[in-house]
């Protein structure tokens, strides 16, 4: 708190004999995942996507999904499963059916000697640290935010940070699917092996997953140290430390010429924290900064830069799952897009410069992270070491100018998207970034000729003649 005071009076101070107003207040957005009636609007987390789908249903069962799977093919209707909202892209929103799988969750069997769990697949990421370590297991990898639907999360390749560490999609050993005709098919590299490398990540348009065997590996503990640096040398060592750590992102603050490193280490140390940055009051601090020294990005740089120079190394000794995930309260709208590894210092350069000569309203940081190769059909990391570069606008703000500047910068560099992110892309676009993209859509076609799990966002990318939209 003393630490937030200091930055406070110094932007107060700077802009004493210059400039008075108020900040801007983060309007209140019903959460995602609201009772299930009909008609209820739907939106995201972010509150982007929006629709007033026809139902929502939360069956509690796979009878119950059955059930409703194969009673109700009538006019047209979409089905499309919603995790818990935390994708920025158009996959969810339909006027038809929404199906959360809110009401099947938990560790519903587990091999010990493989290091295997099978979970379901309505299972908040949040809800599996605990349950999987009480068995003597733990997940390989997690993303930094734990409230995403197990199903969801696979879905959209979606990923923490590692070298040598695959996305969560990469960790699945098998699959259970339900067709669009309430057939239930167990899919695994042997049992209908061309499902199994669609479905790992099927963006939902395959049937719906109601669970999966994830491989993990016995418990740990891990070192997690945050530093905060001048850019030039974060990125100068950046690969390095990627290597170096088992864990290993940053974050660059814009327009302050500084970011911070986290990385994990694996450790027996017994559990400690330091005095910990709340990461929420940090962004809504960074705005202030930017709305009273909108008037002098320089005085900004040179205020922030100095403020975060007197910041501390904070250093936590925890579990691994009570270590990788924090809470993100302030709302943003994302991009994000997947580059090969010996293309992404030349992007993100370009990507500051571009920002802090076109874009003073900025104030969320960029986030950098490693991910290893997997061998998903639509995984973007597929066959591919990445770094993966964020960018973010506060909910509240217009996001598109912004997206729309670097967008193109990241796919003269061989960008794949984030599925759950925002892109432009279309069909076309997809078909030459992906090797196994006809594969996929023949797998999509004989499963759902009927284009029942399409909306009208994936029936764009799908092609299809005659399914519905």
């Amino acid at each position: 708190m003393q630490r937030r005071h200091f930055l406070q009076l110094l932007v107060s101070t700077a802009i004493a004999s210059h400039l008075t107003g108020a900040t801007a207040s983060e309007s209140a957005l019903p959460a995602a995942g609201e009772p299930s009636q009909s008609p209820l609007p739907w939106r995201n987390w972010s509150g982007s996507q929006t629709c007033l789908p026809e139902n929502r249903i939360a069956p509690a069962n796979i009878d119950e999904l059955r059930h409703l799977l194969q009673n109700s093919d009538h006019a047209g209707t979409t089905i499309r499963p919603v995790g818990s909202g935390h994708s920025f892209s158009a996959l969810v929103p339909t006027d038809g059916i929404l199906v959360s799988l809110a009401r099947m969750t938990g560790v519903l069997s587990h091999d010990d000697q493989q290091c295997r769990a099978r979970i379901a697949a309505g299972t908040l990421l949040g809800q599996v640290g605990r349950p999987l370590e009480d068995i003597n297991q733990a997940l390989f990898n997690m993303p930094d935010i734990d409230q995403q639907a197990l199903g969801g999360l696979l879905a959209t390749a979606t990923h923490g940070t590692g070298a040598g560490l695959m996305s969560l999609s990469g960790y699945v050993e098998a699959l259970t699917l339900m067709t669009a005709g309430g057939e239930q098919l167990e899919c695994s590299r042997r049992q209908h092996p061309e499902v199994f490398h669609a479905a790992r990540v099927g963006l939902g348009c395959l049937g719906i997953v109601t669970d999966v065997t994830l491989q993990n590996t016995r418990p740990y503990r891990l070192r997690k140290t945050t530093e905060w640096l001048p850019l030039d040398d974060i990125l100068d060592a950046a690969d390095a430390r990627a290597d170096q750590h088992r864990n290993y992102e940053f974050y660059y603050i814009p327009f302050s010429g500084m970011g911070f490193t986290s990385q994990h280490d694996l450790t027996d140390e017994p559990v400690s924290a330091t005095a910990q940055l709340d990461q929420n009051d940090g962004a809504r601090d960074l705005q202030r900064a930017r709305d009273y020294l909108a008037w002098s990005p320089r005085l900004r740089r040179l205020i922030l830069g100095g403020y975060i120079r007197t910041l501390d190394k904070e250093v936590k000794v925890a579990a691994s799952w009570q270590n990788y995930t924090s809470d993100r309260n302030v709302r943003f709208n994302e991009m994000e897009y997947h580059l090969p590894r010996e293309n992404w210092q030349l992007a993100f350069r370009e990507i500051v410069s571009v920002v802090e000569a076109q874009f003073p309203e900025v104030f969320f940081p960029f986030e950098v992270r490693f991910v290893k190769a997997d061998d998903a059909w639509l995984s973007p990391f597929y066959q591919r070491d990445s770094v993966s570069i964020a960018v973010h606008r506060f909910f509240e703000e217009d996001y598109q100018p912004m997206f729309a500047a670097l967008e193109p910068i990241l796919l003269r560099h061989g960008g794949r998207p984030h599925w759950g992110k925002l892109n432009t892309l279309k069909s076309g676009d997809f078909r030459a970034l992906y090797p196994r993209w006809q594969d996929f859509l023949d797998v999509r076609r004989s499963l759902d000729p009927g284009g029942r799990f399409l909306n009208p966002y994936l029936a764009g990318l799908f092609e299809t003649t005659g399914g519905r939209a």
